[in-house]
C-alpha cells in the first residue's frame, strides 16, 4: 500500500468511524447473532491472492458489526465502563502508525519520557505523593501478577536467584478478599504460591474485607509454621464496588511485614475527585497499586497504571539486560522493560497524554460526578419502588438491585432475576450484567458510558420494571 493509498483508505476509515459514532445509539447494545454465526461468514482457508481494500472495508459492515456488542453505547450498563474517548482513539492510531517498540530508552526516547511524565501527571491527579513511581501496562491482571512476584521475592530474599520457591523452607501465604477479582487468584497461582497457600478473608456487611479476620488468619498461619507474604486489598470490587479498609489493612501488613497490593482498577479513577479520596485512606501505606485508566476515565483499552513505592526492588526482580539492548546512556535513563514482564512495550502513554490534555482534569471530574449523581438517582428510584431492593451501598456509580415479588425466593427468585435481565439484553435496548451475591443472583447497573445521561438511566429503569413484570416479551415492547 502506497502512502497515497494509505491516505485515501485512512480517510474512508475515519469517515466510517465517525459515522459509527453518530449512529451508534441506534444500534442494539448486545450483538444479536447466534454462536458460530460470524464464523460461518468467513472462508475456511486464507486467501492465496491479495484482496482489494474496498472488500476489507465492506466486511466491517457485513461481518464485524453484526457481532459487536456496543460497549460505547449510551445504554451500556454492564461490567464496568470501558470508555474510548475519540481523542484517545486518534492517539492509538498514531501509536500504531508510528510502529515503535519500547525495548529501551534508546529504542524510542519519546515513548519512555512521555510515559514518565504522564504517570507523574496521573499520580498528582489522584492525590498520591511523590513516593510513588508509575509505569503503564496492559491490564490490572498483569499488574497484580507483577506485584505478587515482587512480594514473593521480598519474602524470600530474592529466591529467584537461587532455587526459587522449591528451595523455600516455609510455605508462603497470600490473603485475598472473598470479593477480590478473579485475576488476583490467578495471579497468585501463576506467581507460584499454589491454591493451598491462598487465604480467603471474610467480608463484612458492606462486602469489604474484615481487618480483624485478616489478623486472625495471619496469626493462625504463623502458628502453623507458614510465612505470611502478601495481602491484596480492593478499592471497587467487581460485583458491588465495595471498598476494603485500606488504612487498617496497611497497618496489619506493616505489623507483620506483608506486601500490600491495592487493586483499584475501577475505583482508582474516582480519586481524581478530591471528595472520593477518603475512600482509600491509608493508600500511602501500600507497596503497590493499580488503576485502569481504560475504564471509567476513558483512555481506550489497554492502559493500566501500575505504581510502586520501591522502584529499585521492582527493577531488581524484573530487570533484563542482554548485550543487544545495552547503550551508552543506560546510566542516565530509565529502561521501562525493567518495570514489568514484557520486553517490548507499546506507546500507550500517547492516548492517556492526549486524553488528559483534550479533556482537562476538570472535564474528567465533571463526567464522573454526573455518573455518580445518576447512580444515586437510580438507587433512590429503586428503593422507593414496591418489591425492588438496592442490595449494597452506592459508593460510586454501580447500583446492585433485585426484584423480589412476594412468595418468590431461592431458585425461583434466581430464575426470575436471570429471566428479566436476559430479556433486556436480548432485546438490544440496553445491556446489564447479573452477578451472585451471598449465593443468590442480582443485577448490576454500572453507569459510566461517555454518552449516558439522566434520560438514559430513566429509560433503563422503565425497561427494568417492564421486564421484571413480564410485560416485555417482544422487541416491539421496548420503551
Amino acid at each position: 500500500m502506497s502512502p497515497e493509498e494509505f491516505r485515501a483508505y485512512g480517510h474512508k476509515l475515519i469517515d466510517w468511524l465517525a459515522d459509527l459514532q453518530a449512529r451508534r445509539h441506534e444500534r442494539p447494545v448486545q450483538a444479536q447473532v447466534k454462536p458460530g454465526e460470524i464464523a460461518t461468514l468467513l472462508p475456511r482457508e486464507p486467501p492465496e491472492e491479495a484482496e482489494p481494500m474496498a472488500a476489507l472495508l465492506a466486511d466491517l459492515d457485513r461481518i464485524v458489526m453484526p457481532g459487536v456488542t456496543e460497549w460505547q453505547h449510551k445504554r451500556f450498563f454492564g461490567f464496568f465502563p470501558a470508555n474510548a474517548l475519540p481523542v484517545g482513539v486518534l492517539a492509538d492510531l498514531v501509536s500504531t502508525g508510528l510502529g515503535v517498540i519500547g525495548l529501551s530508552w534508546q529504542s524510542s526516547p519519546a515513548l519512555t519520557e512521555i510515559e514518565e511524565v504522564v504517570t507523574g501527571w496521573f499520580r498528582q491527579m489522584v492525590g498520591l505523593s511523590e513516593n510513588w513511581s508509575g509505569v503503564i501496562g496492559d491490564t490490572a491482571s498483569t499488574a497484580t501478577l507483577v506485584a505478587l512476584i515482587c512480594a514473593r521475592e521480598r519474602a524470600t530474599d530474592y529466591a529467584l536467584a537461587r532455587g526459587g520457591l522449591q528451595a523455600a523452607t516455609r510455605p508462603l501465604t497470600v490473603y485475598v478478599s472473598a470479593h477480590s477479582h478473579s485475576s488476583v487468584d490467578k495471579g497468585a497461582l501463576l506467581a507460584g504460591f499454589g491454591r493451598e497457600s491462598l487465604r480467603v478473608v471474610p467480608c463484612d456487611g458492606t462486602y469489604a474485607m474484615e481487618a480483624g479476620a485478616l489478623t486472625g488468619l495471619i496469626e493462625a498461619d504463623l502458628a502453623a509454621g507458614a510465612k505470611p507474604c502478601a495481602v491484596v486489598a480492593t478499592c471497587g470490587t467487581t460485583a458491588t464496588t465495595a471498598i476494603d479498609p485500606v488504612a487498617e489493612i496497611a497497618a496489619i501488613a506493616r505489623r507483620y511485614g506483608l506486601w500490600l497490593h491495592v487493586d483499584a482498577a475501577m475505583a482508582g479513577g474516582a480519586m481524581i475527585l478530591p471528595e472520593c479520596r477518603p475512600l482509600w485512606e491509608g493508600i500511602e501505606g501500600a507497596d503497590s497499586l493499580v488503576i485502569n485508566a481504560h475504564k471509567w476515565l476513558g483512555a481506550p483499552f489497554d492502559c493500566s497504571l501500575y505504581y510502586v513505592r520501591d522502584p529499585e526492588h521492582l527493577v531488581r526482580v524484573m530487570s533484563t539486560n542482554p548485550s543487544f539492548l545495552q547503550s551508552s546512556v543506560d546510566g542516565q535513563v530509565r529502561n521501562l522493560r525493567d518495570f514489568g514482564i514484557p520486553l517490548g512495550r507499546r506507546f500507550r502513554a500517547l492516548k492517556l497524554w492526549w486524553a488528559i490534555r483534550e479533556q482537562g482534569v476538570e472535564g474528567l471530574r465533571r463526567r464522573l460526578r454526573r455518573d455518580m449523581e445518576n447512580a444515586r438517582w437510580l438507587a433512590a428510584a429503586v428503593a422507593a419502588a414496591e418489591d425492588w431492593r438496592v442490595l449494597t451501598p452506592v459508593t460510586l456509580q454501580t447500583v446492585c438491585v433485585r426484584h423480589a415479588p412476594p412468595g418468590l425466593e431461592g431458585a425461583a427468585l434466581d430464575h426470575h432475576t436471570l429471566a428479566w435481565v436476559e430479556a433486556i439484553n436480548r432485546s438490544g435496548f440496553a445491556y446489564l450484567t447479573p452477578a451472585q451475591l451471598d449465593g443468590r443472583w442480582m443485577v448490576r447497573v454500572s453507569i459510566g458510558a461517555l454518552a449516558t445521561e439522566r434520560e438514559d438511566v430513566a429509560a433503563l429503569w422503565e425497561a427494568m420494571q417492564r421486564a421484571a413484570s413480564g410485560a416485555w416479551t417482544r422487541i416491539e415492547d421496548r420503551p
